[in-house]
């Protein structure tokens, strides 16, 4: 099927409309994280503005905006997509029924909705901030809960899938640090649930979901491809972030290098391991071994920064190596996951397209101005820079995903 067949794809009808959104669960959370791609940095770019030139009367959060931002990127914005990707997959892993809709869409409502009203609460309203994490975290016990019941009822102990639910066990524990700070808990709930949405949820998940889908790709696609999957990377990753996350939270940084430099060996031997000089092509394959590149080299980052700490107590990369994490693997192996995962489910060729390109490369230029930022001068207008680079890079990637999920698939399929 070419490209050009999309072109006669038509949208729903507004009667069609609820029946198509619930076909499928990352039908359904891909088109709310699309629009939390947006939401989030349009939030912070306005606040990093007021925060460099003054919005008049810009509405202030009851809580330091950094860390609205951080909250609602990691427990809302990269979650949407990784509830709807967890949601599809895990019966696939399991040798499992699909979900039916009842399952996932009270999980789509509450983290969505709980995520939108949280955002809105930032505009000076702490009671709808409050209400809203209590939204986001009923979907995430309802979310676990039904991926737990996908593998209670499976014969099959899947290591993929046991760590994954395990990150959002965290996830969920994060979440309840939080609101324990929210309703007058000490300041180090909220450092606590900070450093667990980044070692705890998104990279665990995101690391386990690129262990065992890289290599699966890569094998179907590149000739004499040698398939590694390590068991014991898993075991040992989980082992050094949770590590890092303890460290880091209890402000022993003069330690974080012994974590850090054996977390970049490890993904730094990956992604060697995985042989990326075969997987030039198709595109789709190349842009997830290229997300993958940052991840070793966020960590390498982190380890200089720790060891320049450990020797003189100046951290002087800041908060550059936790971008290059955050930008660099995360953003770009969502740009590749989520296109890869939307043009197949949607009978579309598992093609990159132009938008997809685009926005990628885009992406790579927003992670050098957001390290920039980093590095002296006029920070906030780097920051505020790199904001609305987010957005430049992301909206034509959006509006095309958005089209996708209000429309049926071109092949006629159901999902």
């Amino acid at each position: 099927m070419s490209e050009s067949s999309t072109a006669k794809a038509k949208p729903a009808t507004f009667a069609e409309l609820p029946a198509l959104l619930t076909s499928a669960p990352h039908r359904l959370l891909f088109l709310a994280g699309s629009v939390a791609v947006l939401l989030s940095m349009a939030w912070w770019a306005l606040e990093l503005t007021w925060m460099r030139f003054g919005l008049g009367s810009w509405p202030q959060p009851s809580i330091p905006p950094g860390w609205a931002h951080a909250m609602l990127i990691q427990y809302g914005m990269f979650p949407l997509f990784m509830f709807g990707f967890l949601l599809t997959v895990f019966p696939r892993w399991l040798h499992r029924r699909a979900l039916p809709r009842a399952c996932y869409v009270p999980v789509a409502g509450c983290v969505f909705g709980g995520y939108v009203l949280a955002n809105v609460g930032l505009l000076d309203l702490p009671w709808l901030l409050k209400l809203g994490f209590v939204v986001m975290l009923a979907g995430y016990l309802i979310g676990g809960w039904t991926l737990a019941t996908v593998l209670r009822a499976s014969e099959d102990r899947d290591d993929h899938a046991r760590s994954c639910l395990l990150a959002l066990g965290f996830g969920t524990l994060g979440l309840l640090a939080f609101l324990v700070y929210l309703f007058g808990g000490p300041v180090a709930c909220a450092m606590l649930a900070i450093r667990l949405g980044t070692f705890g949820l998104l990279l665990p998940i995101f690391f386990t979901v690129t262990h065992r889908m890289l290599p699966f790709f890569s094998g179907n696609v590149a000739k004499d491809y040698v398939v590694v999957r390590p068991r014991w990377s898993l075991t040992l990753v989980w082992v050094l972030l949770l590590t890092h996350a303890l460290l880091d939270w209890r402000g022993a940084l003069g330690w974080l290098w012994l974590v850090d430099i054996p977390l970049a060996l490890v993904f730094g031997w990956h992604a060697l391991a995985w042989q990326p000089w075969k997987a030039r092509r198709p595109g789709l394959l190349a842009v997830l071994h290229l997300a993958f590149a940052w991840l070793p080299l966020a960590f390498v980052l982190f380890a200089v920064q720790d060891v320049i700490y450990a020797i003189n107590g100046q951290q002087l990369l800041g908060r550059a190596p936790l971008h290059a994490l955050a930008i660099g693997y995360f953003g770009s192996m969502l740009v590749a996951m989520v296109t890869r995962v939307t043009q197949g489910h949607s009978g579309r060729p598992l093609q990159m397209g132009a938008v997809a390109w685009l926005c990628f490369g885009l992406l790579q230029i927003v992670v050098l101005l957001r390290i920039r930022a980093e590095l002296g001068g006029d920070v906030y207008w780097w920051l505020a820079i790199a904001a609305y680079g987010w957005l430049l890079a992301f909206l034509p990637w959006v509006l095309r995903s958005v089209w996708i999920y209000l429309t049926p698939r071109v092949d006629g399929k159901p999902g």
